[in-house]
């Protein structure tokens, strides 16, 4: 265990940025499931907009790799278009 206070402090700041890192991970996730489920092509572009933006942010705070990111948009756009 830490023990000098601004070990300690770090310990419980690294504890709130994981949760956060964590929560905004899951929720880009569940996203692109959301997207992938879409039939519609006019609410799959919409939501395609606002899960591009969520990738965006994830890899600009290193949360998911840059490269993951490019990838997981160049995929989530094939579909949106292929959709009929």
């Amino acid at each position: 265990m830490a023990n000098h206070k601004s070990a300690i402090k770090r310990i419980r700041a690294n504890e709130k940025k994981r949760d956060l890192n964590r929560y905004q991970h899951k929720t880009a996730r569940t996203f692109i499931k959301r997207l992938r489920k879409l039939e519609n092509r006019e609410e799959a572009k919409e939501l395609f907009s606002k899960v591009a933006s969520m990738l965006d942010r994830l890899a600009k705070k290193n949360i998911i790799h840059k490269n993951k990111s490019a990838n997981l948009k160049s995929s989530l756009a094939k579909h949106v278009n292929a959709i009929a």
